[in-house]
């Protein structure tokens, strides 16, 4: 079959099309034909090699963390799919591989292909959507009448934080560009800071939680706006010894991140808010609850732009630029 290959850590690095096995089937996965990938940020930090720490891939792999497809084979104690069911999941860290034509996934990372999405749509969202579950729901458990901070409203994370905050009954306000103003609105943000134009840190105040995805600057800033109590989380780092402890690292590896993020917690600490890091994980349970609010049109998809496969380096080209308006797609059937 044929994947796109990382050859070697570097920043901007193109990937290599090449052919490999069809992947084995464990008694838990599930083969699937992907007939539309996702691309992230995620998968531009990893290619430069900026996780490494975290995520020791090994070159030559195949990068992709978001995929949509058909099943055509399940293994023997997997009960929950079958042969021919449309699916989409976000495989767990050490089984990514979604530029490929098929990819064996756990069972427990997948689920079914929300029935109003055509794939390349269904593609766009396991893990932003995961990302932004675990941290509204599952971490900063939002609630109704609380306030929300989402910082670039318009990216991938983004589109779909204001969304499901708005879902969860929160105000929400966002960062975003001049462009991009309309689009943020238009999902559901009721105050909108346009950071060519204003300091969020100025115009805000008494939020109960702020996600960061953006600089250590912007993270720093986010202290500010939120009340005694409040929460700051961030997808962008830098790593607190709560994640290390629970990611399993070894004991240089968390002396490395409990000083990456001595600033910020102490920084934190003097407001009396909370910090912490997020890196999203796979998780299908948490895919079916996001499938029925897609099917119920509390959220949408937001595509930037979809590219045909034999064009992926072109894609991750333009993710790069950073100019992307929700999610870039590649498609493969």
């Amino acid at each position: 079959m044929k994947a796109y290959f990382l050859d070697a850590y570097r920043k901007g690095a193109a990937l290599r099309l090449g052919d490999m096995p069809e992947p084995a089937v464990g008694p838990d996965d599930v083969l699937i034909e992907i007939h539309a990938a996702g691309l992230n940020v995620l998968d531009s930090k990893i290619r430069s090699g900026e996780f490494k720490l975290l995520l020791p891939y090994k070159p030559p792999f195949v990068l992709g963390h978001d995929l949509a497809g058909i099943v055509t084979r399940v293994g023997a104690n997997v009960r929950r799919f079958q042969v021919g069911d449309a699916v989409y999941a976000r495989p767990r860290d050490g089984r990514i591989g979604a530029f490929a034509d098929h990819l064996a996934v756990n069972e427990a990372d997948v689920a079914k292909k929300p029935t109003n999405l055509s794939m390349e749509e269904a593609a766009s969202l396991p893990l932003v959507g995961l990302t932004a579950w675990q941290a509204l729901v599952e971490r900063a458990r939002v609630g109704r009448g609380q306030k929300v901070l989402i910082h670039a409203g318009s990216g991938g994370v983004g589109t779909f934080a204001i969304q499901l905050a708005r879902h969860l009954g929160a105000h929400v306000a966002t960062t975003a560009g001049t462009s991009n103003l309309a689009l943020v609105r238009d999902l559901g943000a009721e105050t909108v800071v346009d950071y060519r134009k204003e300091d969020f840190s100025e115009v805000l105040s008494g939020y109960d939680v702020a996600v960061n995805s953006l600089d250590g600057k912007t993270l720093a800033k986010s202290v500010k706006v939120l009340k005694p109590g409040g929460q700051l989380i961030s997808i962008s780092g830098p790593p607190d010894p709560a994640f290390a402890k629970e990611a399993g690292v070894g004991w240089p590896v968390r002396q490395v991140m409990r000083l990456l993020s001595l600033g910020i917690r102490r920084k934190a600490k003097r407001q009396g808010v909370g910090y912490s890091f997020l890196f999203m994980r796979a998780n299908g349970k948490q895919l079916e609850e996001i499938t029925t609010l897609i099917e119920s049109g509390a959220i949408r998809p937001v595509i930037d732009g979809v590219f045909p496969f034999e064009k992926l380096n072109e894609a991750l080209d333009y993710l790069d630029t950073g100019r992307a308006k929700g999610k870039v797609v590649v498609k493969l059937r």
